[in-house]
């Protein structure tokens, strides 16, 4: 096994340039072929679940006709070659849409079968916040608006942060002369930007079809100040979104909440072993679930503290800020990445970045001399 993952290694080492080549040809038909498959059978899928849960109430009656699609969305995200979205595919629909229709399945939110069939769709597959009547009626015009251009705030922010994606990419060859400190820095910097980025793709996209708003991912988690404020109001928020009804609340009412974070901690690893699976393609070494436990364990403790203490004193916000990300990125770099660098897929996946930067710089070059001929 450790032959066969060096030589995979080397092999997509050696074969980068090629891939990188073919990656505007041959790659994107195929990757766009994919897409159009796991969208319309997702879409599918996902109709007759409206269909069938409209006519059946909450309980193992709905459960069981849901049971299908459950099945059906685990294979979907293998129609990609490209890791990326063989990945992302797997977030929305595996994760994602699992969970939720889980609680459709409970009759809980936010699916529900009287939604109209394109927003309860966009709702499942992707991570999309579903506003009430009142809300809706109070923001009116200003989803109408906003289906026509996009903030000009977004757009710069967005800009600037694929520029910064950009030159993490470019200078990904530099990884190994870094200091060991600066390592996890760029590692988590990496997968932030790349994360955000693909995700704020998507909520353009459902802003400009259907004027819905998606849950905002990502709340500056730079700035978090504890591990309860990293994962629970920062970092990827549709995760705990799903996570808090499905497992948190449940587990919390019969055994407290110290037991609830603990599952949701230790679901949330099991499912992130799940998502290697789509990235390595191997079955999960547990070290990202130990990854996750660890840090459960560390949230309870935190409260605890800051309980005992009742809030008599805490270290600096800048000091607080610091000792978090520290130990996220450290942790991190010695579970959480562990499993992508030893099989040398960190290689591949910086290969495609490359190889998708270099054809939407093609595709921008060629859009700007059609129109300078025009």
């Amino acid at each position: 096994m450790t032959f066969d993952r060096h030589h995979a290694a080397s092999s997509g080492s050696r074969s980068a340039g090629v891939r990188r080549g073919q990656y505007s040809k041959a790659g994107m038909a195929s990757e766009v072929t994919g897409l159009a498959v796991v969208s319309a059978a997702a879409s599918v899928a996902l109709a007759y679940a409206r269909l069938a849960t409209s006519r059946l109430g909450p309980g193992i009656p709905r459960l069981a006709a849901l049971l299908p699609v459950l099945l059906l969305l685990p294979v979907l995200p293998f129609a990609f070659s490209s890791i990326h979205l063989r990945t992302i595919s797997a977030f929305f629909l595996v994760w994602l849409c699992g969970f939720k229709l889980l609680l459709l399945a409970a009759g809980h939110g936010p699916l529900h079968p009287t939604l109209p069939l394109v927003r309860f769709v966009a709702c499942a597959a992707l991570p999309v916040k579903v506003r009430d009547e009142t809300e809706n009626e109070k923001q009116q015009q200003q989803q109408q608006a906003s289906r026509s251009s996009l903030p000009s705030g977004f757009l710069l922010s967005y800009a600037a942060k694929a520029a910064l994606f950009s030159a993490l990419v470019s200078v990904r060859c530099y990884r190994a002369r870094m200091p060991a400190y600066a390592v996890p820095v760029f590692d988590g910097a990496h997968v932030y930007l790349m994360l955000e980025l693909f995700l704020a793709s998507a909520a353009a996209l459902a802003r400009a079809l259907l004027g819905a708003e998606l849950e905002p991912q990502f709340d500056r988690p730079y700035l978090a100040s504890s591990l309860g404020d990293f994962w629970g109001r920062r970092w990827n928020l549709m995760v705990p979104g799903v996570l808090r009804p499905c497992v948190y609340r449940p587990v919390r009412a019969r055994f407290g909440a110290a037991a609830g974070v603990l599952a949701a901690f230790l679901v949330s690893g099991a499912m992130h072993e799940v998502m290697f699976y789509y990235i390595t393609l191997e079955p999960g070494t547990g070290e990202v679930t130990a990854f996750f436990a660890l840090h459960g364990a560390c949230a309870v403790a935190e409260r605890w503290m800051a309980r005992q203490q009742g809030g008599a004193w805490r270290p600096p916000r800048p000091v607080a800020t610091a000792l978090t990300l520290a130990f996220v990125t450290g942790t991190g770099s010695w579970l959480f990445f562990a499993p992508v660098i030893r099989s040398g897929l960190d290689k591949a996946i910086i290969a495609e970045c490359e190889g998708m930067l270099a054809f939407l710089e093609r595709a921008g070059r060629n859009l700007a001399a059609t129109a300078h001929l025009v």
